[in-house]
């Protein structure tokens, strides 16, 4: 045979395929190269007509009684399926979370630059994770925090949506904003 190396229990995302002699049901239900039901055989027979045809006898669904088996190209089947796992890598959109932190007494301009990057975050696609901490005795008035929470959320509702709801969390009050 002509892939000697991949014979056996060759794994293709999580699910195993058997190939060739280490298909152990007597009678398998075939399916031909060219998609055509051939119909139940026993495994020799089987390997028979795959060797004939000079491709690979594979176990296509091992769960049902008879296994349904298929001749083919095993070698070129697993490089399409490594093609089709690396183009759904591709299409992926990752999301990171960027946080941007504050304190109570941040001034009106640094505010604004604050904005501009959660802006810009948002604008990426990216999740933006605000925190304003307290530093000291800055703890004892958390309505400051609220306040620049508030312009925040008032700012920022053009162009992102609250993801996480603000939350006091010790010394610190955070929130997460989520692309529109």
């Amino acid at each position: 045979m002509r892939l000697d190396a991949l014979e056996g229990d060759v794994g293709i995302k999580e699910n195993k395929i058997r190939i060739n002699e280490h298909i152990f049901a007597n009678e398998i239900r075939l399916i031909g190269a060219k998609s055509e039901q051939i119909g139940i055989v026993t495994r020799e027979t089987a390997l028979n007509l795959a060797r004939e045809a000079g491709l690979d006898l594979c176990e296509i669904s091992g769960g049902s009684h008879p296994p349904v088996c298929k001749i083919m190209d095993f070698g070129k089947y697993r490089y399409e399926q490594q093609q089709k796992v690396k183009e759904a890598k591709k299409k992926q959109k990752v999301i990171h979370v960027k946080e941007v932190k504050m304190t109570p007494k941040i001034t009106e301009h640094d505010l604004d630059i604050k904005l501009d990057k959660i802006k810009r975050f948002v604008g990426e696609g990216d999740k933006v994770r605000v925190v304003v901490f307290f530093r000291g005795r800055e703890g004892a008035h958390p309505e400051l925090g609220q306040k620049i929470i508030t312009k925040i959320l008032e700012t920022s509702k053009e162009y992102a949506l609250v993801d996480k709801m603000p939350k006091s969390e010790g010394n610190q009050i955070s929130m997460t904003l989520a692309p529109l």
